[in-house]
């Protein structure tokens, strides 16, 4: 059996196990009844499919269903071809939430299973980021428009993308639409509120999130909910970041709590951690405990070049309550929200295209 042909059995298997979770057809139907040739759960169920197939497009969705095989014609209920043109209509009336609902349930599912407990951490932890989809329209309630210099107007979707990045398995577990009248800081709150509304709080214990939502009103709410935050600094705090290269500018590198070596194709990265709670209560952030900064050493093996990164950033979580390696590992995962859940988006499905 071909590699292509083992991989086409287990996401069968995988459908036939699991999409049940989902509980596509408990999805509010937002057609008309009248006309109606499809259900809303095999619709769903096959764009679901296509996507776990690389689909790109609603018309590779179609191009599946009219070549599926009859065991996964009735593993899935799709009797025949889908027009593209059906699932978008369906699609362009379906409300955001009714979709995360569906997440929800899947996430809590596998929570259930005890499928997301933390591998290396003594307690959840959740990545936070923004994002941007481009699209030729652009309205008042989702669609910020875009003015560029050269060329007509488009539109840009922006949604908050959580991921429990304590888990081996790093699942996005929601995608918050950002309003066309905000920004990330913004919708930072209704995105916290919107995840503890869907999950139980044991689910995780720290939030992180990079400048666009470091403010000291989000904090407050981090610390009010009964959540531990870790923000990035930049120059939206600059009174915080320059205490904290104070604190810890210019330590060096026998001075660091924790170190990795990575070997990524020809360049050697080396990351170093250093710790401070002597921040701690500064600047009146009354719940701020600590301040850390990572360095990154990236060593070219072939040119023999080498660049440095600091990255600073504060957090409310006191110092002790991981050990300094697992401080690190939880400041390298918080870009699993990018690499695992973005660049998929961006690259393999290409959906700005």
């Amino acid at each position: 059996m071909t590699e292509k042909a083992r991989m086409t059995r287990r996401l069968a298997g995988y459908l036939g196990k699991r999409l049940f979770e989902a509980e596509l057809a408990d999805v509010n139907d937002p057609r008309e009844r009248r006309g109606i040739r499809w259900t809303l759960g095999s619709l769903l169920l096959a764009m679901v499919a296509g996507m776990m197939a690389g689909a790109k497009g609603l018309a590779e969705v179609e191009e599946l269903t009219a070549r599926l095989s009859r065991p996964i014609r009735r593993l899935l209920g799709i009797a025949r071809r889908i027009a593209d043109t059906t699932m978008r209509d369906l699609l362009v009336k379906l409300e955001p939430c009714e979709l995360r609902a569906v997440l929800y349930r899947v996430v809590r599912a596998a929570q259930r299973r005890k499928a997301l407990e933390p591998d290396v951490f003594p307690f959840g932890i959740v990545s936070m980021d923004g994002k941007g989809t481009a699209t030729r329209f652009f309205d008042e309630t989702y669609a910020q428009v875009e003015h560029p210099r050269d060329g007509l107007p488009f539109g840009v979707v922006r949604t908050i993308t959580s991921t429990l990045v304590s888990t081996p398995a790093r699942p996005c577990i929601d995608a918050h639409p950002i309003p066309a009248d905000t920004n990330e800081m913004g919708a930072f709150r209704a995105a916290l509120e919107a995840l503890l509304s869907a999950y139980r709080r044991s689910m995780f214990q720290v939030v992180m999130y990079d400048s666009g939502a470091n403010s000291r009103s989000n904090a407050d709410f981090v610390a009010l909910v009964g959540l531990h935050y870790l923000f990035r600094l930049q120059q939206e705090q600059p009174t915080l970041r320059m205490e904290a290269e104070r604190l810890l500018g210019r330590l060096d590198a026998v001075d660091a709590a924790a170190q990795s070596v990575d070997l990524s194709g020809g360049k050697v990265v080396t990351r170093r951690i250093w710790l401070t709670e002597e921040i701690a209560g500064f600047h009146d952030w009354e719940h701020l405990q600590v301040a850390v900064r990572v360095q990154t050493v990236t060593e070219h093996k072939t040119s023999g070049h080498i660049s440095v990164e600091d990255r600073y950033y504060i957090s409310s979580l006191p110092a002790d309550a991981l050990t300094a390696d697992q401080w690190l590992q939880m400041i390298r995962r918080r870009w699993a929200v990018e690499n695992e859940c973005h660049n998929t988006w961006d690259r393999i499905f290409q959906e700005d295209n």
